[in-house]
């Protein structure tokens, strides 16, 4: 039964823990908002610094992304390919969601008690401020233990079936038996027990490769994927005698990255933004400034959502908060058809990725060790180009479809844009700030969420107070759901380097495939292959470690492949059967799946050749960083 269904005082007991949770994460996210903005206040007024605070950030860090993980699963938001529920029956559907949770559930107990070895053994004790690190490591086996527990609950079993989910915590436990062994007698184990530890990991070499395509076939049908991820890194290390509790090193050292608290902060900036109306006062100012053009209004639209989704990271926000309030404008207004306006909603939903401070391109600079810095300039001209050929393809149809301009108002074009200065303001001002050297890319991300709460709250008052932690939670869906890959594809990235496969696969691919363009041309398909399947965060972090080694090969620069990724996996938001921004679409404007399969399809094209474009022509995403 699922928790928010229990009765009587577990109901009472579960709130309290759930508001344990809350407030735990949204505290952490706004001291992870406040430390670098008093670091950068402290060093630039004072020439100081604030003591500890780059410790405290990163461990901070932890505690938001693990509490954001708890409060993911808790909410059955986490990210999944899913393929089951949307081509099946609801008998099918509701089987494959027992299965998912059982699985999830065994290896998220494997995952918790690995951390706990790892923390008595792994770690030194440093101090971080006045605390030890031990202490901020706990959220570690204590998340992922509420997690497993959530997942073994949720199976939705009754009667004598109730055993399964305890089973599957039960064999998870069993599993682990090396790790709680090391826990007990640390590295030097009694005979008998290292004889059940060594046959657990010939058992594992044996079931290696069942073990993988039961794992596979569980991520298609919908197991969270930092489930899929931590189980193959599980199994790979215990059946190559490795030790499991390296997977939870691994999650310690991706959840203190410094470079990752900028994820969680535009995260609140893009959630602050929509939540405001921000969006109204934007498409008024636009609307104003564009609509004595011939398609005045598709440029408004492709600025607003490019503005939009440069700081949520994810176009499902954007079509969601905007698309209701552009529909109306571009069809019931305008009168364009509303096939046009719905097929162009629909593509632009994710058409800011390439530009700063947008997140993927920071997760895509973590991941590769590329320049984050460089990564920013090498998506500005393909990001103006992707822009540009949408609005020439909209001003082009808009003379076509006769839509009539409006005169251009100088007294309404004003007043607009002085009502939506400040938010105009907003990416001038990161940009500014980072790119000068001013500040760190965590500092702009802190900067960003103080000048937007003030900004929305303090002086448009468009948010109440009593909202602010209902927006940190509606952030926290997308925070929970992208800390929780990174980690565990962290642990499993270090398995699949440590066996040299992606040195070896490049080899074969040189041997096989001469053609750095042929290469390229192979790597478009792939990435609009891996687009439709897997969200643009999750596509990076499994899939982007693979494909560096064979881009290195074939002498492709690291900012020209992360720029090629991302344009990919923009257009696979778009491509059949299971591009996210279709479903996301058909939702919002209440049309068939494929209807807006057949609205998108001019659009669609359009963005197919600027890929190709971006693909075989390097300069446009290397020639701004040679000036840098």
């Amino acid at each position: 039964m699922p928790e928010d269904q229990e009765p009587g005082k577990k109901k009472g007991l579960w709130a309290f823990l759930y508001r344990i949770e809350d407030v735990l994460c949204v505290v952490s996210l706004v001291l992870l908002a406040l430390l670098p903005a008093a670091e950068a206040g402290a060093r630039l007024f004072f020439n100081t610094g604030v003591p500890a605070s780059s410790g405290l950030m990163i461990h901070l860090l932890l505690v938001a992304g693990m509490a954001a993980g708890m409060i993911t699963t808790r909410n059955n938001d986490h990210l999944a390919i899913a393929l089951v529920q949307h081509f099946s029956g609801d008998a099918v559907k509701e089987w494959s969601q027992v299965f998912i949770n059982l699985i999830s559930a065994f290896v998220v107990t494997v995952v918790a008690w690995s951390a706990g070895s790892f923390i008595k053994i792994g770690l030194q004790g440093r101090i971080i401020g006045f605390i030890s690190d031990r202490v901020f490591a706990l959220m570690i086996p204590i998340g992922y233990g509420v997690i497993a527990v959530r997942f073994a609950r949720r199976s939705g079993l009754t009667g004598w079936k109730r055993l399964f989910p305890i089973l599957a915590v039960v064999l998870g436990t069993a599993v682990s038996f090396p790790v709680i062994a090391k826990f007990i007698w640390g590295f030097d184990l009694p005979d008998p027990v290292f004889e059940i530890c060594d046959r657990l990991y010939l058992l594992a070499y044996y079931l290696r490769i069942p073990l993988t395509v039961i794992l596979l076939a569980a991520a298609l049908a919908g197991t969270p994927l930092f489930v899929v991820m931590g189980g193959l890194a599980l199994l790979l290390l215990e059946a190559s005698g490795g030790e499991m509790d390296s997977v939870a090193s691994d999650i310690y050292t991706a959840l203190t990255n410094n470079n990752i608290i900028a994820i969680p902060l535009f995260t609140l900036v893009g959630f602050f933004l929509s939540e405001s109306k921000a969006g109204e006062r934007l498409v008024h100012t636009f609307r104003s400034l564009f609509s004595w053009l011939p398609g005045g209004m598709i440029i408004a639209t492709v600025i607003i959502c490019a503005f939009f989704t440069s700081f949520t990271g994810a176009s499902g926000v954007t079509i969601l908060a905007l698309g209701g309030i552009l529909y109306a404008i571009l069809s019931e207004h305008i009168k364009y058809p509303e096939k046009f306006s719905i097929g162009l909603l629909t593509s632009v939903g994710s058409i800011g990725l390439l530009f700063p401070p947008s997140l993927p391109i920071i997760l895509v600079g973590a991941t590769t060790q590329t320049n984050i810095f460089h990564l920013f300039l090498g998506g500005i001209i393909p990001g103006l180009i992707l822009v540009a050929a949408v609005i020439a393809f909209g001003i082009i149809a808009s003379v076509r479809i006769k839509i009539p301009v409006e005169p251009f108002n100088f007294r309404n074009a004003l007043s607009a844009l002085k009502k939506s200065f400040l938010e105009i303001l907003l990416p001038a001002f990161l940009i500014i700030g980072y790119f000068t050297g001013t500040l760190s890319l965590v500092e702009i991300g802190a900067a960003g969420v103080l000048y937007i709460f003030i900004v929305e709250v303090l002086i448009h008052r468009d948010i109440q107070f009593r909202s602010i932690p209902g927006i940190f939670l509606k952030a926290i869906p997308i925070i929970g759901g992208v800390l929780s890959i990174l980690a565990l594809s962290k642990a499993l990235s270090y398995y699949i380097v440590d066996t040299q496969a992606p040195a070896n696969l490049a080899k074969w691919m040189q041997g096989a495939i001469q053609s750095k363009y042929v290469f390229l041309l192979l790597l478009n398909l792939t990435l609009l292959v891996v687009g439709c399947l897997m969200d643009i965060f999750s596509a990076i972090l499994i899939v982007l470690p693979l494909i560096a080694p064979l881009s290195q090969a074939y002498g492709i620069d690291p900012v020209h492949l992360g720029i090629i990724f991302i344009t990919n996996l923009e257009v696979g938001f778009l491509t059949p059967p299971v591009g996210l921004n279709l479903f996301l679409a058909s939702y919002r404007f209440k049309k068939s799946f494929v209807d807006i399969c057949r609205y998108v399809f001019p659009f669609l094209f359009i963005q197919l050749a600027v890929v190709l474009l971006v693909t075989y022509v390097p300069v446009l995403s290397t020639w701004l960083t040679s000036f840098f």
